[in-house]
């Protein structure tokens, strides 16, 4: 969290940020990307100033543990002074320990964003998918908050004038705004009817302009030869399964001469990856959901 202090701009992240949204899509897959098509309402994170500090974060924790469909993860919210906005303790679950920083008492309409963010954490730790690096771990962290439809609250928590500024998350406004046009070309959804800040409206229409510039280059033109060869032989390969009503199976090799198969976890969506051996017991590792099912 930046405050009293210069913000900065442009897309110094925009190699990780993309790095990030193509991560989620391998490890979610675009089926589990498509049950997020409805952001965080504001009326579901509001937090009046007369609501109870304590009482008010944890319902705001709740419904972002909602949001990400984290039904076995409980969030315990604390402040204290510290240099940072927030901070959570990843262990095994299904308790977690957020601090949030000292300045959210008495600014508590941000309190939804710092959570979204720290909550975002807890989602990755499941799916364990991470970065190498503080830096870029903290970026894939802003990038997937977003592109799943909590993000808009950390690009509306920057206000910046003469006097202060302030700024949640490690990615710049405009980056926060490319990643939120990005999702709302794939969702068909308008983010900037919730801004509150108008410093927010204006980094989201400059991410936008290049999220729609990026449509409109042709795709693989760098590639060579053999990279359009391999993009053709996935794409075979993503829609290969036999074929049963509602659920979509993907079979893909292991690595070590088995097959594996992959389908969506029924409480959650998110895909179960299993060998192919007869009937199996499987935990997801999101929502802790157990199954069996003849592979």
């Amino acid at each position: 969290m930046a405050n009293d202090g210069p913000v900065e701009h442009g897309y110094p992240h925009l190699e990780t940020v993309r790095a990030a949204i193509t991560a989620l899509y391998r490890r979610l897959s675009y089926d589990t990307i498509q049950t997020f098509a409805t952001s965080v309402l504001p009326a579901d994170v509001a937090f009046a100033d007369t609501d109870d500090l304590y009482l008010g974060a944890q319902r705001v924790a709740r419904e972002l543990v909602r949001h990400y469909r984290l039904p076995d993860a409980r969030l315990i919210v604390s402040f204290r002074e510290m240099r940072h906005a927030a901070n959570v303790e990843l262990a095994a679950g299904p308790e977690y320990f957020v601090e949030l920083n000292d300045r959210f008492r008495t600014h508590r309409r941000d309190i939804g964003a710092a959570l979204a963010h720290e909550v975002m954490h807890v989602y990755l730790h499941r799916l364990d998918l991470s970065f190498p690096g503080v830096r870029d771990n903290e970026i894939l962290t802003d990038t997937a908050t977003t592109y799943l439809g909590a993000g808009w609250l950390l690009l509306d928590a920057y206000r910046e004038d003469g006097a202060s500024s302030q700024k949640l998350g490690y990615l710049t406004p405009e980056e926060f705004g490319y990643v939120l046009a990005k999702r709302a070309l794939v969702f068909g959804e308008d983010p900037s009817v919730w801004f509150t800040s108008p410093q927010a409206y204006t980094a989201y229409v400059k991410g936008r302009e290049l999220a729609r510039r990026d449509g409109q280059q042709p795709p693989l033109t760098a590639a060579g030869w053999a990279g359009r060869r391999r993009y053709a032989r996935d794409r075979r390969h993503a829609s290969a399964g036999p074929p049963q009503p509602g659920v979509r199976y993907a079979f893909s090799p292991d690595g070590g001469g088995r097959l594996r198969v992959s389908f969506p976890c029924p409480t959650c969506h998110q895909r179960i990856r299993v060998p192919v051996r007869g009937r199996v017991r499987a935990r997801c590792a999101l929502c802790r959901s157990v199954l069996e099912c003849d592979t």
